[in-house]
């Protein structure tokens, strides 16, 4: 879903869920700064119980229908 939605438009996301800070701070910890930003932002939802779930939500509900990822597609067709 970060790949389908783009990066600026997940950091704006956390950023509407008041996280943009605690984001900030994890991406200047020195075992983040070799990683690309989808690779930091996936590892930032990971770093907190419930955070995981909770983006799903937030990141599904802001995919335009256009836009849906192709194994996401396939796995809502058959359900």
């Amino acid at each position: 879903m970060i790949r389908s939605l783009g990066t600026a438009r997940v950091e704006h996301l956390i950023a509407a869920e008041g996280e943009l800070a605690s984001l900030r701070t994890f991406c200047r910890q020195p075992a983040q700064q070799n990683r690309s930003r989808p690779q930091q932002l996936r590892r930032f939802m990971g770093t907190r119980s419930g955070r995981k779930l909770h983006y799903a939500r937030v990141l599904a509900s802001s995919l335009e229908e256009l836009r849906v990822p192709r194994p996401l597609d396939r796995v809502l067709a058959h359900v």
